[in-house]
Protein backbone atom coordinates (compact mmCIF):
# COMPACT_ATOMS: atom_id res chain seq x y z
CA UNK A 1 0.00 0.00 0.00
CA UNK A 2 1.16 3.71 -0.94
CA UNK A 3 2.33 5.57 1.77
CA UNK A 4 0.68 8.88 1.67
CA UNK A 5 2.22 11.20 4.40
CA UNK A 6 3.76 14.26 2.90
CA UNK A 7 7.13 13.11 2.52
CA UNK A 8 8.81 11.61 -0.67
CA UNK A 9 9.70 8.20 -0.93
CA UNK A 10 13.12 9.02 -1.20
CA UNK A 11 13.10 11.15 1.85
CA UNK A 12 11.81 7.88 3.95
CA UNK A 13 14.11 6.08 3.16
CA UNK A 14 16.43 8.23 4.11
CA UNK A 15 15.21 8.84 7.18
CA UNK A 16 14.35 5.63 8.03
CA UNK A 17 18.10 4.93 7.26
CA UNK A 18 19.08 7.34 9.84
CA UNK A 19 16.40 6.62 12.50
CA UNK A 20 17.93 2.63 12.17
CA UNK A 21 21.54 4.09 13.36
CA UNK A 22 19.85 5.77 15.89
CA UNK A 23 18.00 2.36 16.75
CA UNK A 24 21.04 0.85 16.75
CA UNK A 25 22.70 3.06 18.82
CA UNK A 26 19.64 3.16 21.67
CA UNK A 27 19.87 -0.86 21.53
CA UNK A 28 23.78 -1.08 22.07
CA UNK A 29 23.21 1.12 24.91
CA UNK A 30 20.30 -0.27 26.68
CA UNK A 31 22.40 -3.69 26.86
CA UNK A 32 25.56 -1.88 27.86
CA UNK A 33 23.29 -0.25 30.88
CA UNK A 34 22.09 -3.64 31.69
CA UNK A 35 25.46 -5.09 31.73
CA UNK A 36 26.11 -2.44 34.37
CA UNK A 37 22.88 -3.18 36.27
CA UNK A 38 23.85 -6.76 36.49
CA UNK A 39 27.80 -6.51 37.05
CA UNK A 40 27.97 -3.59 39.32
CA UNK A 41 30.25 -4.23 42.01
CA UNK A 42 31.33 -2.65 45.32
CA UNK A 43 30.11 -0.50 48.54
CA UNK A 44 27.42 1.34 46.49
CA UNK A 45 26.20 -1.87 44.54
CA UNK A 46 22.28 -1.63 45.57
CA UNK A 47 22.18 2.00 44.64
CA UNK A 48 23.72 1.53 41.46
CA UNK A 49 22.46 -1.73 40.73
CA UNK A 50 18.69 0.26 41.30
CA UNK A 51 20.17 3.58 39.28
CA UNK A 52 20.85 1.19 36.04
CA UNK A 53 17.19 -0.53 36.69
CA UNK A 54 15.74 2.72 36.03
CA UNK A 55 18.28 3.84 32.71
CA UNK A 56 17.40 0.46 30.82
CA UNK A 57 13.84 0.76 31.68
CA UNK A 58 13.72 4.56 29.86
CA UNK A 59 16.12 3.12 26.98
CA UNK A 60 13.35 0.47 26.44
CA UNK A 61 11.24 2.72 26.07
CA UNK A 62 12.78 4.81 23.73
CA UNK A 63 14.21 2.10 21.56
CA UNK A 64 10.51 0.73 21.23
CA UNK A 65 9.24 4.30 19.95
CA UNK A 66 12.24 4.75 17.23
CA UNK A 67 11.06 1.64 16.13
CA UNK A 68 7.22 2.94 15.96
CA UNK A 69 8.37 5.69 14.42
CA UNK A 70 10.11 4.09 11.18
CA UNK A 71 6.93 1.90 11.02
CA UNK A 72 4.81 5.09 11.10
CA UNK A 73 6.67 6.35 8.05
CA UNK A 74 6.42 2.80 6.44
CA UNK A 75 9.43 0.94 7.02
CA UNK A 76 10.62 -1.84 8.62
CA UNK A 77 12.64 -1.29 11.79
CA UNK A 78 15.74 -3.98 11.52
CA UNK A 79 15.92 -5.93 14.78
CA UNK A 80 18.64 -8.75 14.86
CA UNK A 81 21.45 -8.03 16.83
CA UNK A 82 23.92 -8.28 13.95
CA UNK A 83 22.18 -5.91 12.69
CA UNK A 84 22.69 -3.30 15.14
CA UNK A 85 26.31 -4.06 15.51
CA UNK A 86 26.67 -3.24 11.98
CA UNK A 87 24.61 0.06 12.11
CA UNK A 88 25.94 1.47 15.91
CA UNK A 89 28.10 4.11 16.11
CA UNK A 90 28.80 2.76 19.49
CA UNK A 91 31.67 0.55 20.81
CA UNK A 92 31.46 -2.66 22.96
CA UNK A 93 34.06 -1.93 25.08
CA UNK A 94 33.07 -1.98 28.60
CA UNK A 95 34.87 -1.38 32.06
CA UNK A 96 37.98 -2.90 33.03
CA UNK A 97 36.64 -3.05 36.17
CA UNK A 98 32.84 -3.65 37.12
CA UNK A 99 32.76 -0.63 39.70
CA UNK A 100 29.81 1.92 39.45
CA UNK A 101 32.42 5.14 38.33
CA UNK A 102 33.43 2.82 35.50
CA UNK A 103 30.09 2.26 34.08
CA UNK A 104 28.95 5.31 34.92
CA UNK A 105 31.71 7.22 33.02
CA UNK A 106 31.27 4.49 29.44
CA UNK A 107 27.54 5.22 29.51
CA UNK A 108 27.89 8.95 30.08
CA UNK A 109 30.08 9.04 26.98
CA UNK A 110 27.73 7.03 24.60
CA UNK A 111 24.42 9.20 25.73
CA UNK A 112 27.05 12.81 24.76
CA UNK A 113 27.21 10.99 21.73
CA UNK A 114 23.91 10.39 21.00
CA UNK A 115 22.95 13.71 21.88
CA UNK A 116 25.24 14.72 19.55
CA UNK A 117 24.05 12.70 17.11
CA UNK A 118 20.56 13.92 17.34
CA UNK A 119 20.78 17.81 17.87
CA UNK A 120 22.88 17.19 14.50
CA UNK A 121 20.05 15.73 12.80
CA UNK A 122 17.20 17.57 13.74
CA UNK A 123 17.72 20.10 10.99
CA UNK A 124 18.25 17.58 8.77
CA UNK A 125 15.16 15.69 9.03
CA UNK A 126 13.65 19.44 9.34
CA UNK A 127 15.09 21.18 5.96
CA UNK A 128 16.62 18.07 4.52
CA UNK A 129 14.59 16.04 3.94
CA UNK A 130 10.81 17.59 4.98
CA UNK A 131 9.97 15.68 8.31
CA UNK A 132 8.56 17.89 10.80
CA UNK A 133 7.03 15.27 12.97
CA UNK A 134 10.75 12.70 13.10
CA UNK A 135 12.36 16.18 13.75
CA UNK A 136 10.22 17.07 16.88
CA UNK A 137 10.20 13.28 17.85
CA UNK A 138 14.16 13.03 17.77
CA UNK A 139 14.26 16.77 19.48
CA UNK A 140 12.41 15.11 22.46
CA UNK A 141 14.79 11.91 22.30
CA UNK A 142 17.72 14.51 22.70
CA UNK A 143 16.23 15.85 25.92
CA UNK A 144 15.46 12.99 27.47
CA UNK A 145 19.11 11.63 27.10
CA UNK A 146 20.05 14.85 28.30
CA UNK A 147 17.97 14.39 31.05
CA UNK A 148 19.90 10.68 31.80
CA UNK A 149 23.58 12.45 31.20
CA UNK A 150 22.86 14.60 33.98
CA UNK A 151 21.50 12.07 36.23
CA UNK A 152 24.99 9.83 35.31
CA UNK A 153 27.19 13.02 35.75
CA UNK A 154 25.43 13.72 39.03
CA UNK A 155 26.89 9.96 40.36
CA UNK A 156 30.83 10.96 39.38
CA UNK A 157 33.21 12.41 42.02
CA UNK A 158 33.19 16.24 41.27
CA UNK A 159 37.03 15.92 41.62
CA UNK A 160 36.48 13.85 38.36
CA UNK A 161 34.12 14.81 35.93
Amino acid sequence: MQIEIGITDNNRQQITNKLSIILADETVLYIKTKNAHWNVEGPDFYDKHKFFETQFGQLDELIDAVAERIRTIGHYAPATLKSYLDLTRLTEQTSEKNDSQGFIKELLEDHQSIIFNLREHIVIFADELNDIGTSDFITGLMETHEKMAWFLRSHLNKNKC
